[in-house]
Formats: structure tokens, sequence, C-alpha cells
């Protein structure tokens, strides 16, 4: 039912193209999901998704529980039919949103007690509710409950984390029982090197079939983000797929996949693209800039999306500025099509032995990718 195999080793860093395999298809690795967090990638259909090049897309716990409700996903066939998407889904925990969405969470062995930012309905999420709604929603990788904490968090503070984080990730273990469908556990340990370590050691004990890194790019800064993301990678066995949550720009992706990552996530291509922020071969586009108000261009001639290869920019400006709904549409097909094509580039070059050694420029003007 789920399978991951690494089909060559980089020759010059510790990058692998792998493949891993699910009840709903093969995803190519390494791997950038896009997420959907309501059942949904913002402005874009699955057929959208697909052309795009998207294997497999994240879905969201806490959301999905609260609105519209995991049994009644279930009733309806389960997500993948509930959202028309039959490929593979990997759905999160909860735990990160319960955190961020609720300055007022509590935490205890038992759970976390919160308001539902909808409502203000009153709910407690256990490790053993975390799983019951994963199961209820179908998806292909689920993933264990687990306390995330803030960068500035103390020592102190993020090993009673830690340690809670494993008591939860093994009532995890122990309440999945459902077939075709693989749980990850997560590795915690804030900012410090010493508790990545031993999260690590904790909760590869537990003995899943693949392994996230949290708690990172949380609001620390991007050299600390890259420091313990490589400090944990080499630490996670070697045979299971690697995924770091929440992470990245393009050339996070590099650096990270050169560290042995297999899985991401990230909300930015969707989110920057509704903000009218491209991702082009030549660099970030700001298309509400006036420059392009009469530019019969593609947005990238390198591209061939949809978007780039049927409007101009002055057309996807006029739609920005009159704040017209299709703008998000033809904005996020791009964005999700160029970190696909991006991915695909990092996956090539690992097959062809080639250094992974270009960055994205940060404007269109400074220069080409590479890729």
């Amino acid at each position: 039912m789920f399978e991951f195999e690494i089909q060559k080793q980089h020759t010059a860093s510790r990058a692998r193209l792998g493949a891993v395999t699910t009840v709903h298809g093969t995803i190519h690795t390494p791997a950038f999901m896009p997420v959907g967090t309501q059942a949904t990638v913002k402005a874009l259909s699955p057929e959208d998704l697909k052309d795009c090049g998207a294997e497999i897309i994240l879905g969201n716990t806490y959301h999905l529980y609260l609105r519209p409700g995991h049994k009644l996903i279930e009733q309806l066939g389960g997500l993948h039919r509930f959202m028309n998407w039959d490929r593979p889904i990997l759905t999160d925990s909860g735990g990160y949103q319960v955190f961020s969405l609720n300055d007022l969470a509590k935490v205890t062995e038992d759970g976390v007690t919160f308001r539902s930012h909808l409502d203000g309905s009153l709910h407690l999420l256990s490790p053993e509710l975390a799983v019951e709604i994963q199961q209820a929603l179908g998806a292909d990788i689920i993933m264990a409950f687990d306390e995330p904490t803030p960068p500035d968090a103390s020592e102190t503070q993020t090993l009673k984390s830690l340690e809670l984080s494993t008591r939860w990730a093994a009532r995890c273990r122990q309440a999945h029982t459902r077939a075709g469908q693989t749980l990850f556990g997560i590795v915690q340990g804030g900012m410090f090197k010493s508790l990545r370590t031993e999260s690590a050691r904790q909760t590869i004990d537990l003995g899943f079939k693949g392994y996230a890194i949290g708690g990172l790019s949380v609001g620390e800064e991007k050299g600390v983000m890259l420091e313990l993301a490589e400090h944990t990678a080499p630490l996670l066995p070697e045979e299971a797929p690697r995924y770091l949550m929440g992470v990245g720009t393009p050339d996070d992706l590099i650096d990270c996949v050169k560290m042995g990552i297999d899985m991401f996530d990230c909300v930015l291509p969707t989110r920057n693209a509704r903000n009218g922020t491209l991702y082009t071969s030549r660099g970030k586009v700001n298309i509400r800039n006036a420059r392009h108000r009469s530019s019969d261009l593609p947005l990238d001639p390198e591209c061939a999306c949809y978007t780039c290869t049927h409007y101009s920019r002055a057309y996807l400006r006029h739609l920005y500025v009159a704040d017209e709904i299709f703008a998000m549409r033809l904005n996020s097909l791009h964005n999700i099509a160029f970190f696909q094509t991006w991915m695909s580039g990092i996956r090539r070059a690992i097959a062809d032995g080639r250094p992974l050694d270009w960055r994205f420029p940060e404007s269109e003007d400074s220069g080409n990718n590479g890729s």
C-alpha cells in the first residue's frame, strides 16, 4: 500500500531522487505539495492542478473538522471523492492551526482545548480525534498530532513539549487502524539542536514509515531554519521519506533538497499569486506595476502553463487592478506551475548528476535560474 524507493543518490550532495507509491498513485520526489486547506487549492480546479504537474496536494485537518466536518466528508465518500481529486492527498494533524489560530488554547495530557475561530464553540482535539478525523477523510498520508513550539520558547518549555508530542505520537500509532493509509511521525525540538536530536531519536523509536520535520519556518530567521533542517535531516532513516513542513521559497527548496529532504509544502505560491507576486524564470514579477500596463509579452516566455500561453502581462495586470476573480485563477495557476517546473528541474539535475547550484533571481532582470 505504501512504498518509498530511492532511485538515485545525487553525487554532489545528500539529495536523492525517489518515488513514493500510494493507493492513489505515485509521487516523484523531491516533491512540492500545493496546499488545499479547505478541500481546495484556492482558485484552482483539480484539472488545473494536474495540468500544472501536481501529483499530491495537502488538506487541513483542523479546518475540515470544523467545516464541513469529517463525518460528513466520510459519508460522502471521503476527501478524494468530495473534492474530485484522484491523486494522493496528505493531511496535516491540525496541531499548528490549533495553536496559531487560538491564543488561549489550553494544553493537557489529553490534548488541546480550543475555541473555533468560526463560531467560538469549545473543542478538545486529542491525538485519537486527530487520527479519527484523518481516517474519515481518507488521506493517503496522515500526520501524528503534535505540539509545535514558538521560536522564542525556552529550552525547558521546548523539552516538555517535545516529550508530550512523543507521547501523543505513540497514541496516534495505537489509534491508527485504516488500511491503505500511512501515518508519519513529526520531529520537533524547537530552536535547539540537542532537542532536535532527542526528538528524532524518540520519534524513530516509535517506528513510522515516514518522518516530518516540524516547527520550522514559524518566524525564526532563515539561516536558523536552514541550520536546524540541515542538522535534523540526516538523523532520519535513509529508507523513509523526509518531509519538511511549511517550506518554502524556490531557493529554500534547492537548499533543503541538498540536505536529503524529499517532500515540501507551503502556501507561498498561491498566497503570493493572490497578492500579485508571480514567480518566473527571470525572477519575481509584481503584476501590479505600471510598467506592465501595455505589455503584450507573456508573463514568462519559458513557461508552458495556460496563463503564459494565452494571456499578456497587460491583461493580467488589468484583471488584478480591476479586482477580477479570474486574476486569482490565472496568477495561482502560473505560480503552482512554476513551482512544479522548479521541482522537475531539480529532479532532472539529480538524475543527470548535475550540480544543484542555481539560484532564483530576486527580480526578472537579475539573471536566469539555470534549471
